[in-house]
């Protein structure tokens, strides 16, 4: 049913927002590596010129966590904004918002390694806004949201990942209600590679994965999915646990 609504309303999505991607994926202007995690400070605005960023010093161990903003391509602090930004592959931790509040704005990755976006720290009314840009090829995450507040995403593409968004369930700072909004975004789980289908034992793809026992909620909105011969589920709620993995208990 959730693909039925989202296809149908593709065409009028440009009046609600960014309009629905078309799965192209843009073309690199160049390549550009930093030998440290460069910060777009407060009030900043870096435009990448749609080059491609990575690392000369970091290399992707998969899900090796390093939970470190030292080992990704951009740190946005809060008030800035990142734009027109390819993500390489020498990086782990892709871009960071150490402190929530941050624009993430036509922002591509082209192989996601541990996750693509970070979202840390701030408060219960701190808004974190990817506006357009897309992802592919992330074993687990996308979007890691561990900050407060609520994380907006409109525009977006993803193609072949374990979860676009995750609410962390095991946060030393949890307890704590996370909100999202996602909208006019395309899905595309066509072709998954079967360790991310298959990962921790069973079907783990999942668009949305949520705390239910945090009151974590979510709003999705002309979400367009390209669906995959795997099952997967569009929301799964989790039971979380301080310093422990989550459980699962329902989809929906």
């Amino acid at each position: 049913m959730l693909q039925f609504l989202a296809t149908f309303a593709f065409g009028a999505s440009i009046a609600f927002g960014l309009p629905v991607p078309d799965g192209t994926w843009p073309t690199s202007q160049g390549n550009v590596s930093f030998a440290e995690v460069y910060v777009v400070k407060s009030g900043e605005v870096f435009d990448g010129g749609m080059k491609t960023y990575d690392r000369t010093n970091i290399t992707c161990l998969g899900q090796t966590e390093s939970n470190r903003s030292s080992t990704a391509v951009f740190e946005v602090q809060p008030g800035a904004t990142l734009r027109n930004v390819i993500i390489g592959t020498n990086q782990m931790e892709g871009v960071h918002c150490e402190m929530s509040d941050c624009t993430i704005e036509n922002v591509w990755w082209e192989d996601v390694c541990e996750d693509a976006l970070s979202i840390k720290g701030g408060n219960a009314s701190s808004v974190s806004r990817v506006l357009g840009g897309g992802a592919r090829y992330a074993d687990d995450k996308v979007i890691q949201h561990n900050g407060f507040g609520t994380v907006v995403a409109d525009g977006f593409y993803a193609q072949d990942f374990g979860k676009l968004y995750r609410s962390c369930g095991n946060c030393k700072t949890n307890p704590r209600q996370r909100f999202l909004n996602v909208s006019n975004t395309f899905v595309d789980l066509e072709i998954i590679q079967t360790d991310r289908a298959l990962r921790l034992g069973g079907p783990n793809v999942s668009i949305v994965m949520m705390n239910e026992n945090y009151g974590d909620q979510a709003v999705l909105r002309n979400l367009y999915v390209k669906p995959s011969t795997y099952n997967y589920t569009e929301c799964t709620f989790d039971v979380a646990e301080q310093r422990a993995e989550p459980r699962q208990p329902r989809t929906s």
